[in-house]
């Protein structure tokens, strides 16, 4: 994130901000034009052009590309533009009000056309740092780039990032001054690290724990079976157990609160009302209950401990479930191949808007491990079409709305708990900000601007 920049990023409040591209506008509903900086260089000295820009999204798009964004980007982009060095127009394919969202994140990032060609291996970045040393899977030094297009940034000339393999040790670094900001601060050190006076935490509740099922066949293809473990599960016991109290019940879909999308009478469908969820069970034909199996992972804390209180809530409404913790990679797999009856997953979205959620319900981007297996409806992937190409945002809302709506009868997750996501710094830092919602993972970014001492 500090070796590269993209055409957009984001401020503290999670606004969208200039990067590469000083200005951008939709000329169309269909086109977007962006200016880039003229000041813009790359770590070798060459100008970021315009070429750079298509070359970068075009590598990202390819069939063969293993880029985060190569589905989201191919399947809204049509063409790129070149007119001249500085200015860069992309055609979508259809309107998007949400690919400027896109555009901003740090997946989209711009590397030098020379270097895609000639080394790929070593991508040339135009990032506020450059690397001077790399000690793998340790550490990371950088020092600032001398020609890097802010004025006065970045406010420090050099940045170190150490990884500690202990969550603990990362907070007695935190502690002794060691470091000045650390990441992912551990649930359990969050009051200690709020007592503390040398110390701020900021947290933010973006990332979101959520249940995933296989709809192929068997009980749990009937939306009435999903929405009765929807009533089975006690989140406040999960958000003591795995994340010691940190965060909000989650008893929807997962639109947040800051959201202008967010709707509060669509927010609290679910509560912990196991005799309804009973009721709920008896009448779609499993009123003796059923035996499944429940996916998760027990490389992380607050994935197998949220599935260890699901499991007793399940089995108090009659679900036996069996559960299966292999390691993560395993648990992925298992995930997208469709191999489980319940799974617990954890995530945030790309960006702070509803179109971020498709990722998690539209059927027809294939099997994935964020997404309940088999499951397609017509009508919700009807209205996340409708969502992302409407520009107008009352009209969004209302569309969103409905959204929910369908969503909450065809359930297609079941939300458990929105948690705490935290960075602490010591209190001499100024300039560093948790950026809100989903992109809290963005809030590196926000290192060029931070002042220690």
């Amino acid at each position: 994130m500090q070796l590269f920049r993209g055409l957009l990023g984001y401020d503290g409040q999670g606004n969208i901000r200039p990067e590469l591209a000083r200005s951008w506008e939709a000329e169309d509903a269909r086109t977007y034009r962006f200016d880039l900086e003229p000041q813009a260089k790359f770590h070798d000295g060459s100008p970021v052009t315009s070429a750079d820009v298509k070359a970068s999204y075009e590598a990202m798009m390819a069939e063969d590309s293993t880029a985060y964004l190569r589905v989201a980007l191919s399947s809204v982009i049509d063409s790129i533009e070149t007119p001249d060095d500085h200015t860069v127009r992309m055609h979508l394919k259809n309107p998007s009000a949400s690919f400027v969202y896109l555009a901003a994140s740090f997946f989209a990032f711009i590397i030098s056309a020379k270097s895609l060609a000639e080394d790929p291996g070593n991508p040339v970045g135009a990032g506020p740092y450059r690397i001077t040393n790399l000690e793998r899977g340790t550490r990371i030094d950088m020092e600032a780039f001398p020609d890097f297009y802010k004025p006065g940034l970045p406010k420090s000339k050099t940045l170190s990032f150490i990884a500690y393999k202990d969550e603990n040790l990362r907070v007695a670094a935190l502690e002794a001054g060691d470091v000045d900001i650390i990441e992912y601060v551990p649930w359990q050190s969050m009051d200690f690290v709020e007592q503390n006076e040398n110390l701020v935490l900021d947290t933010t509740d973006g990332p979101f724990m959520y249940l995933l099922f296989n709809v192929s066949d068997g009980p749990l293809a009937d939306a009435r079976v999903r929405d009765a473990i929807g009533y089975a599960i006690k989140r406040e016991d999960v958000m003591a157990a795995a994340f010691f109290g940190r965060g909000r019940p989650l008893n929807g879909m997962p639109v947040p609160e800051s959201s202008p999308f967010f709707n509060p009478d669509l927010a609290s469908h679910w509560s912990y009302d196991p005799a309804r969820a009973k009721a709920m069970l008896a009448e779609a034909g499993y009123g003796d209950g059923f035996d499944c199996v429940l996916l998760s992972t027990a490389q992380y804390g607050m994935h197998k401990d949220t599935a260890e209180v699901c499991q007793q809530h399940l089995q108090a409404v009659g679900i036996r479930a069996t559960l299966n913790l292999p390691d993560w990679a395993t648990r992925v797999d298992l995930g997208n191949k469709g191999q489980y009856d319940i799974a617990v997953m954890g995530t945030a979205g790309q960006y702070n808007d509803p179109d971020a959620l498709a990722n998690f319900v539209d059927g027809r981007r294939g099997p994935s491990f964020v997404r309940s297996h088999g499951f397609n409806d017509d009508r919700l992937n009807e209205l996340l079409d409708q969502g992302v190409a409407e520009i107008d945002q009352a009209r969004r809302k209302a569309i969103y709305d409905e959204w929910q709506k369908r969503a909450l009868e065809t359930v297609p997750l079941v939300g458990i708990n929105w948690r705490a996501q935290g960075y602490a710094w010591q209190k001499g830092v100024h300039g560093f900000a948790n950026i809100p919602g989903f992109l809290t993972f963005y809030s590196g970014s926000m290192i060029e601007l931070a002042e220690y001492g």
